[in-house]
């Protein structure tokens, strides 16, 4: 895997992005204190390499609908290849190689056409390299979506971090944070045109609004106000997808826990206030709650293991699972270079 350091700069720009991923260049600049085309040529590289992109995701559940988790257990020598097929689909999010190399973890999003259900009941149950296939939906996300890792927000000053926050409230385009309250709603539901908008988004969170009214054949004003419409009501977000070994991470692993019902909002929430971190959520299954962690290396993860998740009470049992290789972000397909955990 290509080594990638960020110094002090590299990693403002990225906490700005987290912020608001559409902030004009010129608006990181001077809250940092540099020149726009430092801030311009410092972005394309680390776009260019794979350390970091700007995405806009759709908020399943401000959506009304359901994110599945599912596990895939493949013959020996398949699992590539059959990460690689998900990895492609546009439905698809966090495909990852697990355990010894046999085992994908993946999360399938809703778009539409019953393509989720033909995927989880048809194509994957009938592939011949698929022995065991278990899907699990999100109930209750405790930490992900427009929340991110906290490791990477930590480059930027309060005072600066508030600057940017603020013109991106000014300009309506930020996404609320996650609530446990009712979830506000756009004013108008998402459309079939609005497929093509989401798709775009997803391609590049930082595209201008003349580049989305060409894809979506719509006036640049009505682009400008239906994506504002979107991210007010939070249905739509940016997420920046981030090479997490860039900040010193090599041993990420996902959580499967069995929670007693009693204590899982309380452990749920715990676990979203965790540095180590960056996504939690509710499930079905008889694991009732998944969390994905990021440690500097495997001494890191024991003692996050035996000294956090061992003082957490109503846990009754744990399946910690590394994960071998990252094929796919929140919305970037890994080249094979950078595909190592």
């Amino acid at each position: 895997m290509k080594s990638v350091n960020l110094d002090q700069l590299d990693r403002e720009i990225i906490h700005a992005l987290i912020i608001d991923g559409r902030a004009p260049f010129s608006r990181i600049a001077t809250v940092v204190g540099v020149s726009e085309q430092t801030i311009a040529r410092r972005y394309r590289r680390m776009h260019g390499d794979g350390t970091v992109r700007v995405v806009g995701i759709a908020d399943s559940q401000r959506l009304g609908e359901s994110d599945w988790v599912i596990r895939l257990q493949c013959v020996p020598d398949a699992a590539a290849a059959v990460a690689d097929a998900l990895a492609r689909r546009p439905d698809t999010s966090w495909v990852k190689v697990l355990s010894g190399g046999t085992e994908i973890g993946c999360m399938i999003k809703p778009i539409g056409g019953g393509a989720r259900d033909d995927l989880l009941l048809r194509q994957l149950p009938a592939s011949r390299r698929i022995v065991a296939l278990s899907a699990h939906s999100l109930l209750h996300v405790f930490r992900g979506g427009p929340d991110h890792w906290a490791g990477a927000t930590e480059a930027l000053t309060p005072d600066q971090a508030a600057a940017l926050a603020q013109d991106a409230t000014c300009s309506g385009g930020s996404s609320p944070a996650r609530t446990t309250g009712p979830l506000p709603r756009a004013g108008t539901p998402l459309g079939p045109d609005d497929q093509t908008l989401m798709a775009e988004f997803a391609r590049d969170g930082r595209a201008s609004y003349a580049e989305l009214a060409q894809a979506t054949h719509w006036h640049e004003s009505t682009v400008r106000r239906r994506v504002e419409e979107l991210r007010a009501a939070g249905m739509l977000y940016l997420d920046v997808d981030v090479d997490e070994a860039a900040f010193g991470i090599k041993t990420q692993a996902n959580l499967w826990m069995s929670v007693t019902p009693a204590r899982l909002e309380a452990v749920g929430n715990a676990l979203a206030e965790h540095f180590e971190v960056p996504f939690a959520a509710a499930t079905t299954g008889s694991s009732n709650l998944i969390a994905s962690v990021l440690c500097v290396d495997d001494q890191a993860l024991y003692r996050y293991l035996t000294e956090r998740i061992a003082g957490l009470h109503g846990v009754t049992g744990l399946e910690v699972i590394p994960t071998i290789r990252n094929v796919k972000r929140a919305a970037t397909v890994l080249p094979p270079a950078v595909r190592a955990a």
